[in-house]
């Protein structure tokens, strides 16, 4: 169950949809359509049953229609983090650059 985008270039809405896991959003082929959702104008709507029924098939949320569906009070749970935040550790690797810099001035 993930978002498929539609709308023209810098108008975006989205189709909730229920995806094979061999399929992309974009290829067109969903499953089942449950529901859209308007970021620019607010707008949303899932069809809380057919949300209900696919996830007691076995289908799998994207973090996002996870919150979506929370935020309509149709599922119950904490929100998940769509993106991971970025860790310190990942600035730590700019000091060896400075390193480098030197022993090759020395050369």
């Amino acid at each position: 169950m993930r978002l498929q985008r539609i709308g023209r270039k810098n108008s975006p809405s989205y189709r909730v949809v229920i995806v094979d896991s061999r399929q992309g959003p974009k290829s067109g082929k969903f499953v089942d359509m449950i529901g859209f959702y308007d970021p620019k104008a607010g707008t949303r709507r899932i069809d809380g049953v057919k949300a209900a029924a696919w996830i007691g098939k076995g289908a799998q949320v994207s973090p996002t229609v996870h919150n979506m569906l929370i935020t309509e009070k149709m599922i119950e749970g904490k929100k998940i983090m769509g993106v991971p935040a970025k860790k310190e550790a990942e600035a730590a690797p700019e000091a060896p650059k400075a390193e480098v810099a030197e022993e090759v001035a020395a050369a």
